[in-house]
């Protein structure tokens, strides 16, 4: 068995959906039985959510999920015609249909369960069973959607529920690179990659895959093959990590423009103040990536955090309430900020990489406004407008022109 994943843009037209569906026909042939999961077509869920937009500056939740998800029943349907069309039997599913389990964080909700029984059926009775993405439903039958990449997560989940031979991820590029082909032209694509170095490259910005569905195949050993819709050459392979990726310092540079940062000032400095603050932040499904906290001479103390550029006016809106209760002088917000991170496993076993990252940005004139490390990455918050400049020199120092990994 094996589950495909086939993107946006690989069902962005008419057209490509029959190109996806004779690629679909082709590895039914070759003797494999297939669930694949699908995208709402490319620009769709921007659109959906551009007309939510036009009615409420912040869309109620639940709504806004049972809009947005209506992108992917067009594309399941739309493939499971062309399947049909070309002689090859499929079943279309949605989400609640086959009944991917979640809890109740609309817009990012976790996948809980899988009832696999329609599945089994379907295959069984030699159909392709084409699910959608990106979707499922809570215990009382609303309508939830995962967040932005959530198809990775549902291809992947599905993976690991049905035990599949492997988990392939159709897409616009051929794999994973060294870092974006678009900014830096030696960027190389990797063969292989750890799960935990793609983890870290998807936190911090990467947008080949969605950071949670690479959590679920580290956690079930599925291996990810990331490859392109529109040709057969191979791409790159996800798997656990070996000796031999040690001996590679860093394996990508990625970046994040979809960050705001958020600076609460001079607030009174006690025990108990991160939790009250980042509390509420929380119980709203709010995802915090940096933080920082400096403290003055005068016992206050600033504290600056990162959120995604999608939830920093939901967070905005929970700080401010709080600046006359903590007594803060005020709140700041900057979304002209970028986060660029250097990310490989061989990080463990060296030293000296954050400084000399630190060297190469100085040389370029580059202010570090954010430091974030972890095991095997460190991340910067940078002007935005520095950061291709950052990217191609943090590439050429770290892996310059070598060729594939």
């Amino acid at each position: 068995m094996l589950v495909q994943k086939y993107g946006g843009t690989s069902v962005g037209s008419i057209d490509r959906i029959k190109h996806v569906a004779e690629k679909i026909r082709a590895a039914k042939r070759a003797g494999y039985d297939l669930v694949v999961v699908v995208s709402a077509m490319a620009g769709e869920t921007n659109r959906l959510m551009g007309l939510a937009l036009q009615i409420a500056e912040l869309p109620d939740e639940r709504e806004k999920d049972v809009l947005l998800a209506s992108g992917e029943q067009v594309s399941v349907a739309l493939l499971s015609l062309a399947l049909k069309e070309l002689g090859q039997p499929a079943r279309s599913y949605l989400g609640h249909q086959v009944r991917i389990g979640t809890d109740k964080a609309y817009g990012r909700a976790r996948i809980k369960t899988i009832d696999s029984t329609k599945i089994h059926a379907a295959l069984k009775a030699g159909e392709v069973v084409v699910v959608a993405g990106f979707q499922g439903v809570d215990e009382d039958d609303n309508i939830t959607t995962l967040g932005r990449g959530g198809s990775d997560t549902s291809a992947v989940a599905l993976a690991a529920f049905l035990n599949a031979e492997a988990c392939e991820i159709y897409t616009d590029v051929e794999g994973v690179f060294t870092t974006d082909p678009d900014i830096c032209p030696d960027a190389k694509k990797l063969r292989r990659i750890s799960y935990d170095e793609m983890i870290e490259l998807a936190s911090a910005g990467a947008r080949v895959l969605e950071i949670r569905s690479v959590e679920f195949a580290k956690k079930f050993s599925v291996p990810v093959h990331v490859r392109s819709t529109f040709n057969d050459v191979e791409g790159t392979w996800l798997v656990k990590e070996d000796e031999s990726m040690d001996q590679m310092l860093v394996s990508g540079v990625s970046y994040d423009k979809n960050e705001a940062k958020i600076t609460l000032q001079r607030v009174p400095d006690r025990p108990g103040l991160a939790a009250q603050i980042f509390g509420p932040i929380a119980a709203a499904n709010i995802v915090v990536d940096m933080i920082i906290q400096n403290a003055g001479k005068d016992s206050t103390t600033d504290l600056t955090f990162t959120v995604s550029k999608a939830d920093h006016k939901k967070a905005l809106a929970i700080v401010e309430k709080m600046v006359p209760v903590l007594q803060a002088q005020g709140v700041m917000v900057d979304t002209d900020i970028a986060k660029v991170s250097v990310v490989g496993v061989g990080m463990r076993t060296h030293a000296g990489v954050a400084a000399k990252m630190f060297e190469v940005l100085a040389a370029e004139g580059i202010n570090i406004g954010m430091i974030s490390t972890s095991e095997i990455k460190i991340s910067v918050v940078v002007e935005a407008k520095y950061t291709e400049l950052a990217v191609r020199a943090l590439h050429d120092a770290f892996i310059g022109k070598r060729g594939n990994s």
